[in-house]
Order: C-alpha cells, then structure tokens, then sequence
C-alpha cells in the first residue's frame, strides 16, 4: 500500500513475478517472493519458458542470442504481462533492454564453481585423460587451460538433469555446476570440491539473484530495493559486469571475473580479479585490480579499468580468435 496525493491509503495489486519454471528459478523465485511478503508485497507467480530452456540439444555457444534465459521474460515484461522478472544474475545482460531496469541484486551464494566427481575424485585427483561434462566455454577453456590433458564434452539441461548424465555415463569423470545452485536445491552433498579461484574463476555475477522491472514501474522498483537489494553484493557485481561489458562478452565468450570486499590496511577495499581464456586452453590474460572507493561509479571504473588493462596484455587477441573460432549460430525456435 501506499499513500494517494489526498493520504489515503491505495492498496497495490499483487506484483505479478515471472520466472523460468527449472527447480532451481523457481526455488530463486520464491526467496525473493518471501523477501517481499516480508516486506507486506503481494504476489503472484507467472512461468515462463525461455530460449535456452526450449533449445536443449544444442551447446549454448551456439544459440545466437546473448539473452538466452531473459528474452522472453522481458517480452513479458514489456508486454505487460509480468511486473517483476527474477533472474541468476549471471544470465542477465549487461545491456538491458530499453524500458527495463535492474531493481535489485541481493542473496548471494558462494561464486565458485563445484567439481562433481564419482568415486571421491578431487580436482588434484582427476586422472590423465579424464572426461569432465560442463556446458559453459568459460569452464571449458579454464578447465584446458589447466588440464590440457583433459577431455571436455558438452553438457545441457537443469541440475537435476545433469547430475543424472553423470550418474549413468560411467565413461565420464566429473563435471562441472555452480556451487550456489547447488547449494539452494539442499545438493551440496554431490559437490566434490569448491573449486579454487587460482583454477576457476566464476562467471560475473555468478552466485547472486536479479530482479527486473519496467524502468516506470516505481512501485514495484521500490519494492524490490526494499526486499532484496544489498549494497556489498551491488559492489562486487557491478564491478563484474562492468569487466564483462567492457570485454563484450556472453554465454558464447570465455571471461571471467569476481570481485568481493575485503578488509585492508585498516579500511575496506574492492578487489576484482577478472580472466579470459583461449578456447583451447592455450593463452591467457589473467589479473587483479582493487580501490578503496566504495561507490557503483567506483565499481563500475574498476571493472572497466581492468578489461582494458587485459585487452592489452593479450585478451584482445584471444578474444578476436575465439570469436573466429566460434561455429555459426543456430536459429532461435
């Protein structure tokens, strides 16, 4: 509710929230649905299947769109249809579309990748030659990156989905998830190992939740930096994805980065590590950059400042042949 201009209470109609209907978007949904109902929001659940969940049988690199779990959540969005978007903040990009605008980061999850490996395999641990499933080129080339031995195959569908592939395909070793999903659907137990910065650095914004809204909406704009926003996280993932925007990348391009708070020298810094990998594993441009300016402009010029240090130091050129590389894209359905 809020007040007219004569103070009389107006009583909103429920936000109307879309979401992908995999169990790990709804469980997402439903935190931030929770969130908002603390905060006396009403709400209704809206589902929604988006391009990456309808194109399943092929690699994610080669659908040729950057917005492949949001492009239908903003038609609906800007069709009037939903008020309110929640989204992994990793799929969202970082360009959005005129008319909508991010109203909150929050809930943060542990960033890094996990390795789900049989038979209590470790990172340290994987054989010569092992097979390890990941969808992601960003895994994907860190993992050869580290491994050059290691055989990489493609990988789709919801968690639920591939832990089961690893289950009943004895020929693979392990493969790789985000911790945070994980975590949030009460798997944790599968995960083998948190995998070490030093080896896999995490997609931007991995971790964290988003939500949307059209960019008029103040009601439910308000709402949502009231139930969810949280200053530390909007820190570290604007910096991320400032790195990410600066690179142009996506789903279809190998860059990674994170960025957290950190307590020096008697005051509080942001530390941002970003990298881009050759497809192959064969180059990479890997570095950190910190300030002790805790602004979004701050953040933001962090990440920023970073890519170009690094497209100096050989990302440009990595970045140029993996986009040679690259297969054309398959159509959208």
């Amino acid at each position: 509710m809020s007040l007219s201009p004569s103070g009389f209470l107006v009583q909103h109609r429920p936000l109307r929230i879309g979401t992908r209907a995999s169990a790990l978007a709804l469980w997402q949904t439903e935190r931030v649905r929770a969130r908002l109902a603390d905060c006396g929001y009403r709400t209704g659940r809206v589902e929604i299947r988006t391009t990456g969940d309808l194109v399943q049988d092929v690699p994610l690199s080669r659908i040729g769109d950057r917005a492949l779990f949001t492009k239908q959540l903003d038609e609906a969005m800007l069709d009037g249809r939903i008020d309110v978007a929640v989204h992994s903040l990793k799929d969202l990009p970082t360009r959005l579309p005129d008319g909508i605008a991010l109203g909150a980061v929050g809930l943060r999850e542990d960033p890094r990748d996990a390795l789900v490996a049989r038979g209590g395999l470790r990172w340290a641990t994987l054989p010569e030659g092992a097979i390890v499933a990941t969808s992601s080129l960003r895994r994907r080339a860190q993992l050869l990156w580290r491994r050059p031995d290691l055989q990489v195959v493609d990988i789709r569908g919801n968690v639920d989905t591939r832990l089961a592939k690893l289950d009943q395909t004895e020929a693979w070793s392990a493969i790789l998830l985000a911790t945070a999903g994980l975590v949030r659907l009460g798997l944790d137990a599968r995960i083998s190992e948190r995998l070490a910065l030093d080896v896999m650095l995490p997609a931007p914004g991995q971790g964290a939740l988003a939500a949307t809204a059209r960019a008029d909406d103040d009601h439910a704009l308000e709402a949502l930096r009231r139930a969810l926003h949280e200053p530390a996280v909007e820190l570290a993932v604007t910096a991320e994805r400032a790195f990410l925007r600066t690179l142009e990348g996506g789903c279809q391009v190998p860059i990674a980065a994170v960025a957290h708070l950190a307590d020096e020298g008697g005051g509080r810094t942001l530390r941002l590590r970003g990298r881009v990998v050759s497809l192959g594993g064969e180059q990479c441009a890997d570095g950190t950059l910190a300030t002790a300016s805790l602004s979004a402009d701050s953040a933001d010029a962090l990440g920023t400042t970073l890519a170009h240090e690094l497209l100096r130091e050989g990302a440009d050129a990595i970045l140029r042949g993996v986009r040679a590389e690259r297969a054309e894209p398959v159509a959208e359905p």
